[in-house]
């Protein structure tokens, strides 16, 4: 009785294993194209990374467009100082005036 219940459990664990397969799942927005290693991809990815590209790109000119106008008013006030150094230094009089 023994035997005839052992080797019934070990059956179905044999069984099972034999025909276990894992099913392939994609993620959410996987498109089944080859990944993004630098090779073309598909349409899709490529349309994508264009805009994602582009919308960098405008992003950096805007940041560069600021900082250009932060320099220009930097310089701008560093002139404005220098005028009133020299104005006052031109009142003071002296030899090297």
């Amino acid at each position: 009785m023994m035997r005839t219940s052992v080797a019934k459990l070990a059956r179905p664990a044999l069984l099972s294993r034999t025909f276990a397969t894992t099913a392939r799942a994609m993620a959410s927005g996987d498109t089944g194209a080859p990944p993004k290693t630098g090779g073309p991809g598909d349409a899709f990815q490529r349309r994508e990374r264009a805009s994602e590209d582009y919308a960098i790109r405008q992003r950096e000119k805007e940041k560069l467009l600021e900082l250009k106008k932060k320099l220009a008013e930097q310089q701008a006030h560093l002139q404005a100082l220098s005028d009133h150094i020299d104005d006052i230094t031109k009142n003071q009089g002296g030899e090297q005036n």
